[in-house]
């Protein structure tokens, strides 16, 4: 039986595979401190109109973890944010992070939020409804990493099935930036914002560990040399790291 949170993630899976023709390009199972069997697997992706997505799974009973997360990246000097979730029962609590990752300082550019962003906040606004305003634990500075529109939340079961509701109006948001692109003034605004050294730089803190404490509990179920790869593959856009 799928659980739920690998449910939530395949079904968003499949709907990042209907954008574009993605080509499974790594598939590398993780071991770990727990037995001989597997307690995680990394895939890459590669497509034409994305230039990566990894997913990152971990599921290990023995600790109640069964986490599930994907990272669909643009090209580096796209404008057009990334798009990630995260899917995670952990000690039997339900959890789930969704956002779009901005390309450009949000404070800086208003015409860039408004295209990219601000048609995220009727579907933000019913999160907080569903949620409550309490947050699953996540740090300030991680916070300024992605977008004032990131939705982390613990939930109960009957709040996690809701959830697909709103992967659907941010996914649908994100398809339609990554199709149709965004408006030529907005993007005459960002020539200030050199896009492909902005991402880079965020995606190094983004997925740092002394940024983002999971990284320690990652290490400790795979490994230093696997942990880095994990996050190697998260920083860059390249396949042969």
């Amino acid at each position: 039986m799928t659980s739920l949170p690998k449910g939530l993630f395949d079904r968003t899976l499949a709907k990042i595979e209907e954008i574009d023709d993605l080509k499974l390009v790594l598939g590398e199972d993780l071991s770990g401190s727990f037995g001989p069997e597997p307690v995680g697997r990394l895939e890459v992706r590669t497509g034409t109109k994305l230039a990566k997505v990894v997913s990152i799974g971990l599921v290990v009973p023995q600790i109640g973890m069964d986490s599930h997360m994907i990272f669909a990246f643009l090209p580096g000097g796209s404008p057009i944010p990334h798009f990630t979730l995260d899917s995670v029962e952990a000690g039997g609590q339900l959890a789930f992070h969704l956002d779009l990752v901005p390309r450009a300082d949000l404070a800086s550019h208003l015409g860039y939020l408004d295209a990219a962003f601000e048609p995220l906040t009727p579907a933000f606004d019913r999160s907080r409804e569903l949620f409550g305003a309490s947050r699953a634990a996540i740090g300030p500075r991680q916070y300024a990493m992605m977008s004032p529109w990131m939705l982390v939340h613990r939930a109960d079961a009957e709040q996690f099935e809701q959830v697909d509701a709103f992967v659907d109006d941010y996914f649908g948001h994100w398809k339609g930036l990554v199709e149709n692109g965004l408006p030529k003034d907005v993007l005459a605004t960002l020539h200030d914002t050199d896009l492909a050294a902005r991402d880079a730089l965020n995606r190094s803190y983004l997925f740092s560990p002394e940024v983002d404490p999971v990284w320690a509990n990652v290490t400790r179920l795979v490994g230093a040399e696997a942990s880095a790869r994990l996050r190697a593959h998260l920083m860059s856009n390249e396949v042969d790291l």
